[in-house]
């Protein structure tokens, strides 16, 4: 996050509550992974509290070397390829399905040349005007940038269902934005913000309004429920009472 290593772990523990909560209205197994990206961002959040505390002397510059990576890997590697996928996963038969699934190979191309500059060349990461930059030769490519914003974006505004395309809306916004204010330090600042809005990914869940056989439908209440065991705790307390 933009401020410091207390706001990030904050920001996890709430999003990682959140990714919870969503988790336990997951439905669909063709859902689960769209429903994952509260939770995965949590942890983002949380690799880079630890990058503050490397920047802040409080780690070992080993220890920050590996939890930079990290944070590189999913924002510059893994994000790109993971969310074109997860809407693909959801998307039923037709035009839309084919263009999203041509954004997520554009996804693994990226996903593939920014690993391997990650794997391959030097990063490095510094504080600059209260927020982390990160920088590294491969991945800062302008046309890979724009392969890469193509590839989330585009993926998410294509999208049958409406939520979904709200949450694009969403990201396009928090993007240009971070692209204006903080240019410097757009990963960082452009993950925190979708980390926030995913918030909109729990309220469509609970409302069960990400239906995978109707999309734009409102799931039926009596449909059985996925993983079951992070309801388990409710399901005691309600017969213990």
């Amino acid at each position: 996050m933009c401020f410091s290593a207390t706001s990030s772990f904050i920001a996890a523990g709430v999003i990682g509550s959140i990714g919870i909560a969503t988790l336990r209205h997951v439905r669909e197994p063709r859902a689960l992974l769209f429903a994952s990206v509260p939770m995965l961002f949590a942890v983002h959040q949380f690799t880079e509290g630890w990058v503050w505390l490397g920047l802040n002397g409080h780690i070992g510059k080993l220890a920050l070397d590996h939890v930079a990576f990290l944070f590189m890997l999913y924002a510059q590697g893994i994000l790109p390829l993971l969310l074109p996928a997860a809407v693909a996963l959801m998307e039923p038969p037709g035009w839309r399905r084919g263009a999203i699934l041509a954004l997520t190979a554009v996804g693994a191309l990226v996903f593939a040349w920014d690993v391997s500059g990650l794997i391959f060349l030097p990063s490095r990461c510094f504080i600059e005007q209260n927020s982390i930059a990160y920088r590294n030769p491969m991945t800062g490519n302008i046309w890979i940038s724009y392969l890469y914003i193509l590839a989330t974006c585009g993926a998410l505004l294509l999208s049958t269902h409406r939520v979904v395309r709200a949450y694009g809306v969403l990201n396009v916004i928090a993007l240009t934005i971070a692209e204006i204010i903080k240019e410097y330090a757009f990963a960082s600042v452009w993950c925190f913000y979708a980390a926030i809005m995913s918030v909109v990914i729990y309220w469509q869940f609970k409302r069960r309004n990400i239906d995978i056989e109707t999309p734009n439908g409102t799931s039926p209440i009596l449909r059985p429920l996925l993983l079951t065991w992070v309801r388990l705790r409710r399901v005691v307390s309600a017969r213990a009472d």
